[in-house]
């Protein structure tokens, strides 16, 4: 991939009256990075392009609205991780099933079950308790559908769309939807209501209506923050990291020096080994909080 690149902005530089054979200027790395990190039509893999414009939808117009839902790179890859997801544990369930309670699995169900049973004791019923099994799949999923795509923007495709913004608020509306609804099963109208409208006790008569006025922007904007912060949490360190492994690898071909390339060869390790780890800590803070926001609405009371 960096090569096809590389090739682009040299013949956009030679446009410019530069050397087509000469390194790539520094102005054009910014490009060089952004190329590789938002969505496009095109998939490139070792040195290929695969256009996606023959799956291409005709737009929907709603008004002055226009809504395309012509699928790209990052799109195409979100559904490879959910179907890898169903062949994984599907037939995981099955055999789980058929072991039974009695006999322990072995192998690949074995780290699979433990990692399950951890999530539904320490992360869902902790932080949500009575009633906790019942959000164990939902967290589960948010959990192995974030690191699938989290992981995959690691291999040679590159491609990351937990570094798209549309991804992550998509994610956090979501979840945003399953906390609302989970505090309104919870709490009934009247109980939900509160959790909007708050009036702390012991505030005097007077005070009551300015009070209620200020408290229920305040518990709106309380709400509207949960999404917008697990969003731009999961959006900022998968973008942060995957431009900062570029910006070295470019820096290869900005200086065209062996000295630099093996200096950027070993940073940008480095740099992947943290990013493996970021990757399993990210979707494990997405489900954790998610946990943490349904067992404060579900107890506001």
């Amino acid at each position: 991939m960096l090569p096809v690149q590389v090739q682009e902005a040299t013949e956009g530089a030679a446009g410019h009256g530069a050397d087509p054979a000469g390194p790539m200027p520094m102005d054009e790395l910014p490009d060089f990075i952004q190329h590789h990190i938002g969505d496009a039509t095109e998939i490139e893999f070792m040195g290929g392009h695969w256009s996606l414009e023959a799956l291409s939808i005709d737009p929907i117009q709603i008004g002055s609205l226009t809504i395309d839902l012509s699928p790209t790179r990052q799109t195409l890859v979100m559904m490879v991780v959910a179907l890898l997801m169903l062949a994984i544990f599907i037939p995981l369930a099955g055999t789980l099933r058929k072991r039974g309670k009695e006999k322990a699995p072995t192998g690949f169900a074995n780290a699979m079950e433990a990692m399950i049973v951890y999530f539904r004791d320490e992360v869902v019923r902790t932080n949500i308790g009575h009633g906790a099994d019942a959000f164990t799949p939902f967290v589960l999923t948010l959990f192995f559908f974030i690191l699938g795509m989290n992981l995959i923007g690691l291999t040679p495709l590159g491609i990351t769309p937990t570094a798209n913004v549309s991804v992550t608020a998509a994610l956090a509306l979501i979840t945003f939807v399953v906390i609302e609804v989970a505090g309104f099963a919870a709490l009934g109208p009247a109980g939900y209501a509160r959790t909007i409208f708050f009036l702390p006790p012991g505030v005097p008569g007077f005070m009551k209506p300015g009070m209620l006025v200020i408290l229920t922007f305040v518990e709106f904007l309380g709400k509207l923050a949960k999404p917008i912060a697990l969003a731009i949490r999961l959006l900022a360190n998968m973008t942060a990291g995957h431009t900062l492994i570029l910006a070295l690898m470019g820096m290869i071909f900005v200086f065209q020096s062996y000295l630099m390339g093996i200096a950027s060869v070993g940073m940008a390790s480095v740099f992947m080994i943290l990013e493996l780890f970021v990757a399993f800590l990210q979707a494990y803070i997405f489900a954790m909080l998610t946990s943490v926001f349904i067992g404060l609405i579900r107890h506001a009371h």
